[in-house]
């Protein structure tokens, strides 16, 4: 009766190793079965479906690019960063948005363009404001616009 019992331990022991043992066959079977399938699925809209995969790494870098640019421009002394819109596509970087001068255009541009990935920067949209044009910075003004 004591044989029995440890032989019935032993089987449960040896299928319990066997089952953890072929776990990482039963789940490499599963992740291939999926795609096996995925090409039929994806053939009629492969375009859609493979372009905006190919571009997710290029998305997560602007992203990047844009937080860092933006955060360069906070940071800036004489860049009024809440004017400023950052946005970036494919690594050209885009200021819109109001300057209070051409200085402060100049200075935002060339921020923008030390950041790490930056190709380009297009600053067209930045148009600096009439008041401090007219001004023409003669006379430094303490409020700053």
């Amino acid at each position: 009766m004591h044989d029995t019992s440890f032989l019935r331990k032993s089987m449960i022991a040896g299928s319990i190793m066997m089952l953890f043992a072929a776990a990482p066959f039963a789940l490499s079977a599963q992740a291939t079965t999926p795609s096996q399938s995925m090409p039929e699925q994806t053939q009629q809209p492969a375009s859609s479906t493979s372009s905006s995969n190919e571009t997710v790494p290029g998305k997560v870098d602007d992203t990047w690019i844009t937080t860092k640019v933006k955060s360069k421009l906070a940071a800036a002394k004489g860049v009024k960063a809440s004017d400023i819109s950052v946005s970036t596509t494919d690594g050209v970087v885009t200021l819109t948005g109001t300057a209070t001068s051409t200085r402060e255009k100049t200075r935002a541009e060339h921020l923008a363009k030390q950041v790490k990935g930056v190709k380009s920067v297009d600053g067209s949209g930045l148009t600096v404001s009439a008041s401090s044009t007219s001004s023409s910075g003669s006379t430094p003004s303490p409020s700053g616009g």
